[in-house]
């Protein structure tokens, strides 16, 4: 899997509401009405997570949800990394 070039990464950024570059991975936050909503759009991108077997980074409080996406084996963000934030955002 190649890594993409920041002008990719850009034209990828601009369908992908939500979603932002921060320490060179695809980042974005997402807050839920209640940890009930939060755990349980977890739980529904685990499912399409695990057929991808392509783990985010995520860190989960209460009702607000963390993620970050890149591939560890190509030093950053590549198409993996878009697919799985264009499955989570259809999840949100």
């Amino acid at each position: 899997m190649m890594r993409l070039s920041q002008e990719e990464i850009e034209e990828e950024l601009k369908n992908l509401p939500g979603w932002s570059v921060v320490n060179d991975k695809l980042h974005r936050e997402i807050e839920f009405e209640s940890f009930n909503q939060a755990f349980g759009f977890m739980t529904r991108a685990a499912m399409e997570i695990e057929k991808m077997n392509h783990h985010p980074e995520w860190f989960n409080v209460y009702n607000r949800l963390v993620i970050d996406l890149m591939t560890h084996d190509a030093g950053g963000i590549t198409t993996n990394d878009i697919n799985l934030a264009r499955i989570l955002n259809s999840l949100v």
